[in-house]
């Protein structure tokens, strides 16, 4: 974890800084199935089991948009600024979703800080995100995520 304790030492902080690796999280049927019911996307591949089994990745596989849901609290794990007042999601650029998560993979992402502007009461910070496969050559999922946060 890396603990900028005022905007203005996040301000400060270099641009393409390595804050390391979130924890693993293991991707089970029972929260594709929670996504699924929240978002209305109950495509087979995602919640079929039978099916999934007999197609393109052999099991169901996590929606694109959920392993992108988790990258928000991976970057929370590695990087926090306590004296803010607020700390928003600013929005995600550049999204791209490389590998498919297979039911029962585990992922990690990896965080590093692009760079850091200074907003109107405070500083906005652009992440790069890349979201591991435990075992997989490729990423599932490469992002980059902007967080403003407020003095």
């Amino acid at each position: 974890m890396t603990t900028f304790g005022t905007v203005t030492d996040l301000l400060a902080c270099p641009p393409d800084t390595v804050l390391g690796h979130s924890s693993w999280r293991t991707i089970e049927q029972p929260r594709i199935d929670t996504f699924a019911d929240a978002t209305d996307d109950h495509q087979w591949i995602h919640v079929d089991r039978e099916r999934a089994a007999a197609g393109p990745y052999g099991a169901t596989i996590a929606h694109g948009m959920l392993t992108l849901s988790l990258v928000p609290i991976m970057i929370g794990e590695l990087a926090s600024v306590p004296g803010a007042t607020l700390g928003v999601n600013y929005g995600f650029d550049r999204v791209r979703f490389t590998n498919p998560v297979p039911v029962g993979s585990r992922v990690r992402a990896e965080v590093t800080v692009l760079e850091v502007t200074p907003v109107e009461g405070g500083a906005r910070a652009r992440f790069r995100a890349v979201v591991e496969i435990e075992g997989a050559a490729k990423p599932a999922c490469v992002a980059e995520q902007m967080i403003v946060w407020m003095d």
